[in-house]
């Protein structure tokens, strides 16, 4: 099918490049308003709005997830004239990992090889034979190690990371 290594290549497939992303946008939107709240740790509640702009998120969305984000104690709210939302966790215990749990429910690709939400994979061969589900487990716990190191508090080099990304 493929006469060299260099045939097969992603930008000779460009149907690929409209895949469907990792991260759900209510997840993005997440992590985003939690770096926003990090960035005001201890100088009060922030005004919904305030985050809702500076973040670009739709602020009944976002009232969706700071709702669901506030369910885990994550983030801590006050209704009012001074009232707004803050981080009831430090920001360096709360990991990109653990965030991105709670808004998507696993760091897993596949249910088959999810730690905390696991499912047997329909129309799939014995989990103990299959090879996807085991490359899969080490895509998740590489996944893992690396999101659980990163906190909310760590500086992110987003010009070398996007940079590297072009």
């Amino acid at each position: 099918m493929f006469n060299t290594l260099s045939t097969w290549r992603v930008e000779n497939w460009p149907h690929l490049a409209q895949s469907k992303p990792m991260l759900s946008q209510k997840t993005r939107y997440a992590i985003r308003a939690m770096q926003h709240l990090a960035d005001h740790y201890g100088k009060g509640p922030v005004q919904l709005a305030d985050i809702a702009e500076a973040q670009k998120i739709p602020p009944k969305f976002l009232t969706v997830i700071l709702s669901e984000l506030s369910r885990s104690g994550l983030v801590a709210s006050q209704r009012g004239k001074d009232g707004g939302y803050w981080l009831g966790v430090p920001p360096i215990d709360i990991s990109y990992g653990d965030l991105i749990r709670i808004m998507r429910g696993s760091l897993a690709l596949v249910p088959c090889a999810s730690r905390y939400a696991h499912e047997t994979c329909k129309n799939c061969v014995e989990e103990e034979n299959c090879r996807t589900r085991a490359l899969m487990l080490q895509v998740r716990d590489k996944t893992a190690n690396l999101l659980d190191s990163i906190n909310l508090t760590d500086i992110v080099d987003a010009d070398f990371y996007l940079q590297a990304a072009e």
